[in-house]
């Protein structure tokens, strides 16, 4: 069923901007499959590239210069791609990311929408949390399924610090209401810096623990717009597995992975004297270790940037346009075969998964993370 918002479309873009990816060879089964035999049933799709934080780890104290709201597809397009996705090419489920997607006006709609055509999609979104105590029951009316909050310290100066803005109260705010409004399991984001907020994660995830929330660390990615990142100031899986293990005991889940980015862990408390695990299962922790110890070999992941373009994976240096060619009247078989041809190109690997430092065939992509959607 197609859904009209009432919001007009922009005039027709150029489709060639970013090119159009090789066609993949005859016989290739539809879908939305690389040529290593991976299938992408994960969709990615950034609704902004804007943000009121400013993280260290992601963006320059004085911000990016935005799309323009031409360039940023419209509620419209955003529902058609999605249900191309879903009918056509076999997603199976959908983040909606940013950039920050709270402060995109007809957030609320464009969910609605894509849940009155899809009643069983599962429809999550990674947020800052900055207003989310606000919009938090209006998402879930609209048909959000659940959350994931980015959070990386409990500390107001820690806080300020890492985003340049003294906002701790008001996520922490939007995290309670979204427990509250039902869109859980709420699961946390956090990224460790040396020497800025690596100490606080035992108390970070006791905080977790006890309210119920899934907290997740990831190691910090090459993906910062002023390209400061280094391998060696990393704080790697291994030290975070090292840091946690002050208070706590992890045994591996013994769920099935199933193609999820974070490694799981059922976490105990540690008995200070016999240093060994002492009750119950706490509840989990999850780690993120995109760049020590890389799972593309099950990665299923397909991602669309806020103006449309296609990215087969997150460090990616190649885009494949996707918004221009609807703009010029595509159809919607035209259009799932550019995404099932740039799918097809998806690089084996990122190339930062070596044992040292140098990584010397990776190139950091020119866009920071709230350019791409995460």
């Amino acid at each position: 069923m197609s859904v009209q918002l009432g919001m007009p479309v922009p005039a027709a873009g150029d489709a060639s901007a970013a090119g159009a990816p090789p066609p993949r060879p005859a016989g290739t089964p539809a879908g939305l499959w690389d040529r290593y035999g991976r299938r992408a049933t994960d969709m990615r799709l950034s609704l902004t590239d804007k943000c009121n934080l400013r993280c260290t780890y992601c963006m320059p104290a004085e911000g990016l210069e935005w799309l323009s709201k031409q360039a940023v597809m419209t509620a419209e397009e955003i529902v058609r791609i999605v249900r191309i996705g879903v009918d056509a090419l076999g997603v199976r489920e959908l983040r909606l990311t940013g950039g920050e997607p709270l402060v995109r006006a007809d957030l609320i709609e464009i969910i609605s929408a894509i849940r009155g055509e899809h009643p069983e999609l599962p429809i999550s979104m990674t947020t800052n949390g900055v207003g989310l105590d606000k919009k938090a029951a209006a998402l879930k009316a609209a048909g959000l399924t659940r959350i994931n909050v980015s959070l990386d310290s409990l500390h107001e100066e820690t806080f300020a610090k890492l985003t340049r803005r003294p906002f701790l109260d008001r996520v922490l705010a939007g995290v309670d209401a979204a427990w509250a409004a039902g869109l859980g399991p709420v699961k946390l984001n956090a990224v460790l810096m040396r020497g800025i907020n690596d100490a606080e994660s035992p108390d970070l995830l006791a905080w977790a623990l006890g309210r119920g929330y899934e907290l997740r660390f990831i190691e910090q990615m090459p993906l910062d717009a002023d390209h400061g990142w280094t391998r060696r100031n990393m704080i790697t899986a291994a030290e975070i597995r090292e840091l946690l293990s002050r208070d706590f005991v992890l045994s591996p889940d013994p769920r099935e992975r199933d193609g999820a980015p974070a490694e799981r862990f059922e976490v105990r408390r540690r008995d200070t004297l016999s240093q060994d695990a002492a009750g119950p299962v706490l509840g989990t922790v999850g780690i993120i270790a995109s760049v020590t110890e890389p799972f593309c070999a099950d990665c299923r992941r397909t991602r669309i940037t806020a103006e449309g373009k296609i990215m087969s994976c997150l460090f990616s240096r190649e885009e494949f346009d996707l918004l221009g060619l609807l703009r010029q009247g595509a159809s919607d078989a035209e259009l799932a075969e550019r995404w099932q041809d740039a799918m097809w190109v998806k690089p084996k690997a990122h190339g930062m998964d070596h044992t040292g430092l140098g990584a010397a065939d990776f190139v950091q992509p020119d866009r920071s993370m709230s350019a791409i959607g995460g």
